[in-house]
């Protein structure tokens, strides 16, 4: 298999064109593909012509077929694989070669953090730190991400909460935001139908809004974030990889802690002694 393909493959999709997009699925849906079939026979697996499956490899920067066969085999001979494996004769759909987690992992950081200008980094500490509230909006799958961002900045600024999560409705915490707060959504993924009605409500407002979006969301931040910051999530399989939105978290509240300086040091400390003192008392 290759995981250099895939990965070339899931950075040039939006730039396929429809009968490409077909032969990437094939390839994407099983890419140990590429050593047991001729160029001919993937085209024909996805019903496009052999012309459109040389230029499909050439798009993705490779010189002929024979050159993408050259690299599979070499990654295959150089990797060991996960612990699960099938018995003979089975196709593993999900086992991937630790090499392989690690190389996409690695890529979707470096391609996240490459794009990130400093100049967006700066305007989102500042957003933080002239928000009088700080929200996040939990959502879909990744409810889990905005409770784990509220948990990181409640160590470092006070007045922040979740949207919807506690005793009360989301629309009675709508009702608790104003002007200058900052609402901070993680759009990552397939999106329930409360994101856009908020994200509306938040602009009419005057809240400010700040997106940390995939892909797949991209359009929807730039639509409503007065700050939307890409990252890349390529996968393989249907399971999500959040290693670079949460590392991208991380980095704002390492930021935000920096530029604020002693507030947050106070903050933290009392924390800790709170925490001390509460173990004490058991």
């Amino acid at each position: 298999m290759s995981t250099r393909l895939s990965l070339r493959v899931q950075e040039q999709i939006g730039r396929l064109t429809t009968s490409e997009q077909k032969l990437a699925q094939v390839i994407l849906r099983d890419p140990a593909i590429i050593e047991t079939h001729s160029a001919t026979e993937l085209a024909r697996l996805a019903d496009v012509s052999k012309a459109t499956a040389a230029r499909f490899f050439r798009t993705l920067g490779y010189s002929d077929f024979e050159e993408v066969k050259l690299q599979a085999r070499e990654e295959r001979n150089r990797t060991q694989p996960y612990s699960y494996a099938a018995g003979a004769g089975q196709h593993v759909a999900l086992g991937r070669t630790i090499e392989e987690h690690m190389a996409l992992e690695i890529n979707n950081l470096s391609r996240t953090f490459e794009e990130l200008l400093p100049d967006t980094l700066r305007a989102a500490v500042r957003a933080i730190e002239a928000a009088p509230r700080m929200w996040f909006l939990p959502g879909g799958d990744h409810a889990w991400f905005a409770g784990y961002g509220r948990r990181l900045f409640s160590r470092l600024r006070p007045d922040v909460f979740l949207l919807g999560q506690g005793e009360q409705s989301l629309a009675e915490d709508l009702a608790m935001t104003g002007p200058r707060d900052l609402l901070l959504v993680p759009l990552l993924g397939p999106q329930p139908r409360t994101v856009r009605p908020v994200l509306s409500h938040a602009r009419t407002t005057r809240m400010a809004v700040l997106a940390i979006t995939d892909h797949l969301n991209l359009a929807l931040a730039r639509k409503y974030a007065a700050l939307a910051i890409h990252c890349h999530g390529a996968r393989f399989g249907p399971l999500p990889s959040d290693t670079s939105a949460l590392s991208l978290l991380r980095l704002l509240a390492v930021s935000y802690a920096g530029h604020v300086g002693e507030p947050a040091a106070t903050r933290l400390e009392l924390i800790d002694n709170i925490v001390e003192e509460l173990d004490l008392l058991e």
